[in-house]
């Protein structure tokens, strides 16, 4: 059944007005979800509300100064907590506690934040899809599985907890929000710390992230449901007349409706050359490049 948008807003306004009585905090970090709940949080709060962008240093290229820019008039205030994601990750290998120290980081601030403004309220942007892998434990979504079981927050509000992202879609298009915020693809909550296969380093997120807007680049005219670039181990290669022993960089495009089943997209042949030899030719550390064809089950979209 076609879902009716005006009445979605006009409810998910009244259901935050009914909920908050103070001052709330959202996390905004950019994606389609959380942006759709801040802008309808802010419809219902006015200056209420404190979206709060927490810069984790696990974004993409340029990403932080873009959203910076296109939230500043809801009063968005960024919190630089890099080092302390990279500190909390230090010799953690393990994808759900990986997860789990992400999602506890971002509460923490979330925390401090809000005693800043006296605020008891946390509103986020979670969506169907997530709460259905938390609970039936396929991963934890930081922002479901991943919360810590002590918080000094009230209220936790999840207005878009029923809907898929196609509809989440659907009511940004309505909402007015700018295309690249409503067609964004999906971004995952722990950002790049899932994109790399084992323990998070500066090192290796540097090079996912500039393999990450290498295959963005050329594939988005495919419009993927999802694309991008993950570290997986150390493998040998040849460079010149030498060998390299270099990382090994997957690359995952797919198609998907809503995110509980995908399959690998079929991009053509010369589009996969390309970004294999722009990968390998403009981050030196990477020997080797593969196309990761694993459907959704039994694969996940992400590598973590």
């Amino acid at each position: 059944m076609a879902m009716n948008v005006d009445r979605f807003i006009n409810d998910a306004i009244s259901e935050i007005q009914r909920e908050v009585k103070g001052r709330a905090i959202i996390g905004l970090s950019g994606g389609v979800d959380s942006a759709v709940c801040a802008v309808l949080a802010h419809r219902a709060l006015g200056d209420r509300l404190v979206p709060v962008y927490v810069d984790s240093g696990l974004m993409r290229q340029f990403e932080s100064d873009r959203i910076e820019q296109l939230f500043k008039q809801l009063g968005l205030v960024r919190v630089n907590v890099q080092d302390r994601f990279l500190d909390a990750l230090t010799g953690i290998e393990d994808p759900e506690e990986k997860r789990k120290i992400v999602g506890e980081t971002f509460i923490r601030v979330f925390e401090e934040e809000a005693r800043k403004i006296g605020g008891d309220c946390l509103i986020q942007g979670t969506i169907y899809p997530d709460r259905i892998e938390s609970e039936g434990g396929i991963k934890s979504h930081h922002n479901v599985g991943g919360l810590p079981s002590t918080m000094e927050f009230k209220t936790i509000l999840e207005p878009l907890r029923d809907l898929y992202k196609d509809e989440v879609r659907e009511v940004a298009r309505a909402l007015g929000l700018p295309l690249e915020i409503s067609e964004r693809m999906p971004y995952p909550g722990p950002g790049l710390a899932v994109r790399i296969v084992g323990e998070v380093t500066r090192e290796k997120l540097e090079i996912v992230r500039r393999a990450n807007a290498i295959v963005e680049e050329e594939v988005m005219k495919f419009k993927p449901w999802q694309a991008f670039a993950a570290i997986l181990g150390k493998a040998t290669g040849v460079k010149g007349d030498n060998r390299v022993y270099g990382w090994v960089v997957a690359v995952r495009a797919v198609t998907s409706r809503d995110a509980m089943t995908a399959d690998a997209m079929e991009l053509p042949w010369e589009v996969l050359r390309r970004i294999s030899s722009r990968i390998t030719g403009e981050i030196p550390m990477v020997a080797r490049v593969v196309y990761d064809l694993t459907p959704k089950p039994p694969g996940t979209i992400e590598f973590e």
